[in-house]
């Protein structure tokens, strides 16, 4: 389709002048709470502490809070940070069909812009609610081909949907937010490699910085093709050889919204994991103790054993992408919560030798939120659960108080009873004159100006 990305970033920038659907904002708003949880939960964490660190010392003015943390940054470093922190954990919202998490890198770049331009609270949701989109509009043009190839989705789509919301919040007219997306889908970054590792979450951050340094430049008038998603040579083309639609980012733009499919996960690890977690929670209080299993049989989607099939981590960043390990805490522990994913519990004996009693039986049959676990005792008895949807999909998705209670379990032991003023910001934001308010519950007293 000619001009499609000059189409795009005109429609979008024709939305953000109007107020979302109802559903719509209230998807940004549940997904905008479920990312500040993760971001903030995470906040303390070593790779979090490096890119403050190296922030501090090489970066600029410090103008933007660190989520969690007393530290200011520079509006780049403090893109990169805030990213990596909601995504570190592997605990942030998830577009089930594109497995995009796109909060993370959205939020990140709009604090920093939003900060920058000291922008309004509903100004702001808004933005954040196109930069989710944008970037889960690109993502779903280009699905599955393009994540089975190899590339992080969340780390190639997050720069264009960072450009956006950036791109809103620093007032971009149409053909200023036409280079800033040229620029973004010029900076995508991530291979699934990097899985299992800190690369993981910089992707998000990085792609937060590289959309929110797009939307500057292109606000100074540095330009960029404006052919840069259609062109035979250009982002689709490239990312996506194997199979793209490039024109379906304008199906419905404005009046039917992927964002009202974002999901948020019961449980800080690869989605494909959680309903084999959700059965072994159910079995655990049925199991009087590892010694007594033999074998251990999880039935699963083909993508289980290609995603997550570490059968022996070594840290937390790596247990969560093994499935037998979540599996093995979830019988042990009965729950599967962020302190089953520490590299202490990861490393702890019972724990290893129940993961290596586990085997796969792939069913490519079975959806990708199903899963059954059989385990065999040395009785010669078994114990056996089916989960037809896990729990956090579309079919089980999330209550507010499902949503606010893990909110509660980030938050709390960062920022001790900060949980209920972060609720209170996150629902009067759209009323809100600024973002102070949002700011001063997500930040601890020596980090308030």
């Amino acid at each position: 389709m000619e001009q499609l990305t000059v189409t795009y970033a005109q429609t979008l920038f024709r939305l953000a002048g109007e107020a979302p659907p109802d559903v719509a904002r209230e998807a940004a708003r549940r997904s905008l709470l479920n990312v500040l949880g993760t971001a903030i939960g995470a906040s303390r964490e070593a790779a979090v502490d490096k890119v403050v660190a190296f922030a501090l010392r090489h970066g600029g003015s410090p103008l933007v809070p660190v989520l969690g943390r007393p530290e200011r940054l520079d509006v780049l470093g403090a893109a990169v940070a805030n990213g990596v922190a909601a995504h570190l954990d592997d605990f942030d919202d998830t577009h089930l069909s594109t497995v995009i998490h796109p909060g993370a890198a959205t939020l990140a770049a709009g604090l920093s812009a939003g900060v920058l331009r000291d922008v309004d609270g509903e100004r702001f949701l808004r933005a954040f609610a196109l930069g989710c989109e944008a970037q889960l509009r690109v993502g779903v043009a280009m699905s599955p081909e393009h994540y089975d190839d190899g590339w992080h989705i969340t780390g190639t789509c997050a720069p264009l949907g960072a450009a956006v919301t950036a791109g809103v919040l620093l007032g971009l007219d149409a053909q200023r937010l036409t280079h800033a997306l040229g620029l973004a889908a010029s900076q995508t970054l991530g291979q699934r490699e990097g899985f299992g590792s800190m690369v993981k979450p910089f992707h998000a951050g990085k792609g937060a910085s590289n959309g929110l340094l797009a939307a500057l430049l292109a606000e100074r008038g540095f330009t960029a093709p404006t052919d840069a998603l259609e062109d035979p040579r250009g982002y689709f083309a490239v990312l996506s050889p194997n199979g793209s639609r490039p024109e379906s980012i304008l199906d419905g733009l404005g009046s039917r919204w992927e964002l009202e499919s974002n999901a948020f996960k019961p449980y800080p690890c690869g989605v494909v994991t959680h309903p084999v977690i959700d059965a072994a929670v159910e079995l655990s209080s049925s199991i009087d103790g590892p010694d007594q299993v033999t074998e251990i049989i999880a039935t699963v989607h083909p993508l289980v054993p290609e995603l997550t099939g570490n059968m022996a981590p070594e840290t937390g960043l790596q247990a969560r992408f093994s499935t037998a390990h979540g599996l093995a805490v979830a019988l042990l522990d009965g729950r599967a919560g962020l302190e089953q994913y520490r590299d202490a519990r990861v490393n702890s004996e019972d724990v290893r030798d129940l993961r290596a009693k586990v085997r796969y039986e792939v069913d490519s049959t079975a959806a990708r939120d199903e899963a059954t676990v059989e385990v065999r005792l040395i009785d010669g008895s078994a114990r056996r659960e089916h989960v037809t949807h896990a729990r956090g999909s579309a079919q089980r998705p999330l209550t507010e108080a499902d949503l606010r209670d893990k909110v509660h379990g980030l938050v709390d032991p960062v920022l001790p009873g900060r949980a209920e003023a972060l609720f209170a910001a996150v629902d009067e934001l759209e009323h809100a004159p600024s973002l102070h308010a949002l700011a001063a519950a997500c930040t601890p007293e020596e980090g308030r100006s």
